[in-house]
């Protein structure tokens, strides 16, 4: 079965947020494209800091400790919550928090994606070459078939973003795909819902 993974598009990361990704004013109709294309079939992810840095190992407690105003302990929680082009699209139990930029490291992933019979990942979300990649490079270890929709992932750094979708489709190809909004929905059809 293909499932969507929609990666920490939260208020945390918008525009006008404390940790910006301009782009995502840009790729958000697409994802939500996506989102309505595969409706009953879509997982979200939130990225959710740590409470404080002392709480955290190795490089993670130095992160926290630059990183010291966006810690639970200070700041809004509701900048946690999904985008609102998103949230009617998000029942809560599609919903999967984490705590490190891979959505394979959240523990209630797998048995979200294992419910659904998921073979394939279709990626779409924030940032490209953060979450997004360390979940992509986590999936194709773990065996799916991946395709990442290319102007539905978005990033804080332009030559991050063009250099993780280089990668992607130069150094990955056999395992990566790598396609665009409006192709998607022929591309499922081709292929069946099923793979």
């Amino acid at each position: 079965m293909t499932v969507h993974l929609c990666i920490d598009m939260q208020k945390l990361f918008a525009p006008t947020g404390p940790w910006p990704t301009p782009w995502m004013a840009q790729a958000l109709p697409n994802i939500a494209a996506v989102a309505e294309l595969m409706r009953e079939r879509s997982v979200f992810t939130r990225f959710i800091p740590a409470r404080e840095a002392a709480e955290e190992i190795g490089t993670w407690r130095a992160y926290w400790r630059r990183w010291s105003g966006l810690t639970l302990e200070a700041l809004d929680p509701r900048i946690l919550e999904l985008v609102d082009e998103l949230r009617e699209l998000a029942p809560a139990e599609r919903v999967v928090d984490k705590t490190r930029f891979s959505a394979f490291a959240a523990p209630r992933l797998a048995p979200v994606l294992n419910g659904m019979r998921a073979g394939t990942l279709v990626i779409t979300g924030a940032e490209t070459d953060v979450c997004v990649l360390a979940t992509v490079m986590d999936a194709v270890d773990r065996g799916y078939r991946v395709i990442v929709v290319e102007d539905a992932v978005c990033s804080s750094s332009d030559a991050g973003h063009d250099a993780a979708l280089a990668i992607f489709r130069r150094r990955f190809a056999a395992q990566i795909e790598t396609l665009s909004t409006t192709a998607l929905p022929d591309h499922l059809a081709r292929q069946g819902r099923e793979y």
